[in-house]
């Protein structure tokens, strides 16, 4: 999301073309952690190198043989490694992690290895890699380390102790790609040598009779609870597997020095590079995606191979432009490279890179190279399509399906702001990205695992960190305060008591920072901390700082309304809890904040509410969609008014916009006061983003002096997928928990509209027709068990379970 983290960096693994291109099955989300090791000291211990530094980078390969008597039917074993492992049976890959974390909840993962096993001799195998000063800032970590734990008394056999082998692996160091004159701050790449490469370390008949034993590591494996020594507390993976499967790029864009044809793309087409050549090859995938590259070479000894990602190409200003265009454009982006040895061999990275155009660009030496094949696998957290929206505007379609494609993006083992540049899970991100997969996947383990981490993050005066996991401490005060929505919204739309009820000290904490910090006529004091509130542009100059508005010194109507906001939501939340002096406490705050910014930035002669409090003079005043936006939601101005505000606030050219970000609050607002409608006009920046060729959604609109936006995939700019549910369909719980539900369209010049979405009883199906000039035919079908109302223009009627066909006049 920001500009303040540090990119991954692509650790790429060269192994035999059979493990490389065989997708690691989905065990981890079928084999439920077992409770003895939860509650108990583990009897395996953590490995490391005997020799290597424990805190510098490396990449290195672990292996023990056993011998079974036969095939097992079960064979279960707990596995975590520090920074990140890959595990081999066999020479297959069964499992991948750790799912990201922090040392205090250091997870592990649970497989079956019993599918790879047979009676004799097996070959139990690990890729670790540590990325020293080089990690990415989603990465915490302690040092080096593996482990694995047998799960029964037969699996111990496969226990990481001395009897387990390790051998660092050479090949890799680091590789400094080129300046990107952008806020991508993932390290360095991997320069890999074949030629040190173990290769085949993962397979059975590999011999490692020179390898040295594993050192064992002083202190003991044990689950949080158990206390710590600085190490990890082990806690069980909560979420599934990673979705994988496999992707082609579509079209060879441009070539030069050699021949390649689409063929090639398709892996029916190899293609030779002559001697002492340097060629370059532009691939086109059409779409953005995450994936794993895997290029097979062939031949070619001392050629050195270079691999480039990019979102989109740059002219010569470093301006994107068109992201299909290619003439007059270059790739610059995050790079790997690769040294041939004459063999047929494959690298792959260990972490995935995001890209729509690849290149490869290839220096041969004194013998030709053949590029044999190149195919992505794909990667992401298994968010299944559930829900659908059509409409009579067929190119909310376009918008629908670009906008899922952003979300999958920036969703893996936590949500990501962005795939390529950071990766990094923000609360201000994830509370949108949490209510798109709810409404289309209806998959809420992803949204309960970042709340938990929120709540985990925060620092001793009781604040949040603003992204988390993450090894660089970030605090964002309002940012804190939308992870108290984030619990609300998870309140109203699942049933979860005992888990939101954990949540409520950490919630308390939060609004009690803010509380001390309100000054002494109810709008904010001094705010320490980074208070970003939009990517506006320009904004507040003196803050030096981008995303601050006015005022976060001397008052703030934004930050202070933000405020009341939050305090109105945690009011609901600890009354439906009887704590309802807590709930009194908060809507007499919300009560006293709106009263002071309605009194002291409400401009009576614009009718608007200004960003700071008003002088004797509002010549020098600034105004923002943000403030009232907040205004509306937040009832700091009469109801009565709202409607003619928001109408005001949309029009207001001259008033600082909200981007991509923030009309998150804008939409929200023309719900509320029944200008839903509206909805679809607004979204002319959103096709403006399709007609320039964009496959995902960006992190803010380019700018009037030609700046392109950095991030061309950012999960909070896919937000019109939750309104054509939550809007355009209407569908919104009506109680905690979704126990009912509202339903109130706004079709506005759609004719018809349609849409399903998942429900913790069922599905949701609505169809909705315009009859006449404002009569509606509607078509609902609930979910055995739920019941709500629908909502036409100011008529209510009651809705059962089932399927019901109603006209609205």
């Amino acid at each position: 999301m920001f500009r303040f983290a540090l990119i991954f960096l692509l650790v790429v693994s060269a192994a035999s073309v059979e493990a490389q291109l065989t997708p690691a099955p989905a065990t981890t989300a079928t084999n439920a952690p077992t409770n003895r090791w939860q509650s108990t000291f583990w009897d395996a211990r953590w490995l490391a190198h005997p020799t290597a530094p424990v805190r510098q980078y490396g990449v290195y390969h672990f292996r023990k043989t056993v011998t079974l008597p036969q095939k097992p039917t079960r064979f279960v074993v707990h596995v975590s490694a520090d920074n990140r492992y890959r595990l081999f049976v066999n020479g297959k890959p069964v499992a991948f992690g750790p799912a990201r974390s922090d040392l205090m909840h250091w997870n592990y993962e649970t497989v079956d290895l019993a599918p790879y096993l047979q009676a004799g001799s097996n070959v139990l195998a690990a890729q670790v890699w540590y990325l020293g000063d080089s990690a990415p800032f989603a990465q915490m970590s302690y040092q080096v380390g593996f482990l694995l734990q047998g799960d029964g008394e037969a699996e111990k056999i496969a226990n990481t102790d001395a009897s387990w082998k390790v051998t660092q692996n050479q090949a890799y160091e680091p590789f400094k790609g080129p300046n990107l004159r952008a806020y991508i701050v993932v390290g360095d790449g991997d320069r890999v040598l074949a030629e040190r490469y173990p290769w085949g370390w993962e397979q059975p008949g590999f011999d490692d009779s020179q390898w040295p034993s594993a050192r064992v590591l002083w202190f003991a494996a044990k689950p949080r609870g158990l206390g710590t020594d600085g190490n990890w507390a082990l806690v069980p993976r909560q979420i599934p597997a990673m979705e994988s499967f496999k992707q082609r790029l579509k079209t060879v864009r441009r070539v030069e020095n050699a021949r390649m044809t689409d063929e090639f793309l398709a892996g029916t087409a190899p293609v030779e590079i002559p001697a002492r050549t340097k060629a370059t090859f532009l691939l086109d995938q059409s779409h953005l995606t995450n994936a794993y590259p895997e290029l097979t070479v062939d031949r070619g000894r001392g050629a050195t191979l270079t691999l480039a990602y990019a979102e989109g190409l740059m002219n010569d200003k470093y301006q994107k432009g068109n992201r299909n265009e290619v003439d007059g454009r270059q790739l610059i982006g995050f790079e790997d490279q690769f040294v041939a040895d004459g063999g047929r061999r494959t690298f792959r990275p260990l972490w995935f890179r995001t890209y729509r155009y690849l290149q490869i660009t290839v220096q041969t030496a004194d013998e030709p190279l053949i590029l044999q094949d190149l195919v992505g696998e794909y990667t992401g957290y298994p968010l299944a399509e559930k829900a659908r929206f059509r409409a009579s505007d067929s190119t909310l379609t376009d918008i629908w399906n670009v906008g899922w494609r952003t979300a999958r993006l920036c969703a893996g083992e936590t949500y990501y702001d962005c795939p390529y540049y950071e990766q990094l899970q923000y609360i201000g991100d994830t509370r949108v990205q949490s209510m798109i997969s709810l409404y289309v996947s209806g998959d809420d383990r992803l949204m309960r695992k970042a709340l938990q981490e929120f709540d985990q993050s925060r620092i001793s005066d009781g604040l949040t960190q603003s992204r988390y996991p993450s090894a660089d401490p970030q605090i964002i005060p309002p940012f804190s305060l939308f992870w108290v929505c984030m619990v609300h919204d998870y309140w109203m739309h699942r049933q979860d008591d005992a888990f939101i009820k954990s949540l409520l000290p950490g919630i308390e904490s939060v609004l009690r920072w803010h509380e001390q910090r309100l000054a002494p006529n109810n709008l904010n004091g001094p705010m320490e901390w980074w208070n970003f509130v939009d990517w506006a542009w320009p904004w507040n100059p003196e803050a030096r700082i981008g995303g601050v508005p006015p005022g976060v010194r001397e008052g703030s109507s934004i930050l202070s309304l933000q405020q009341a906001y939050t305090y109105l939501r945690a009011a609901e939340v600890f009354a439906h809890y009887g704590q309802n002096d807590r709930a009194a406490q908060y809507q007499a705050l919300a009560a006293r904040i709106k009263k002071a910014v309605r009194e002291t930035c409400w401009d009576a002669t614009r009718g608007l509410m200004a960003d700071t409090p008003l002088g004797q003079t509002t010549s020098k005043a600034t105004y923002s969609q943000h403030a009232n936006i907040l205004a509306i939601l937040t009832d700091a101005v009469p109801i009565a008014q709202q409607r003619d505000l928001l109408q005001k606030t949309m029009a207001g050219t001259d008033l600082t916009q909200a981007t991509f970000y923030f009309k998150f609050y804008l939409f929200q607002a023309l719900k509320k006061t029944g200008l839903g409608d509206q909805l679809v006009p607004q979204l002319k920046p959103w096709r403006d983003m399709l007609t320039l060729g964009l496959t995902t959604f960006a992190e803010e609109a380019d700018r009037p002096d030609g700046t392109s936006a950095r991030s061309d995939c950012h999960a909070w700019s896919a937000s019109p997928v939750y309104e054509f549910l939550s809007t355009v369909c209407g569908i919104n719980p009506a109680e905690p928990g979704f126990r009912t539900v509202r339903i109130e369209p706004f079709l506005g010049s759609l004719t018809f509209a349609e849409g399903q979405m998942p429900h913790p009883a069922g599905e949701i199906n609505v169809r909705f027709e315009k009859s006449g000039p404002t009569g509606l035919k509607s078509t609902v079908v609930l979910p055995a068990g739920l019941t709500g109302s629908l909502v036409w223009k100011g008529k209510t009627v009651p809705l059962k379970s089932g399927r019901q066909e109603l006209t609205l006049p």
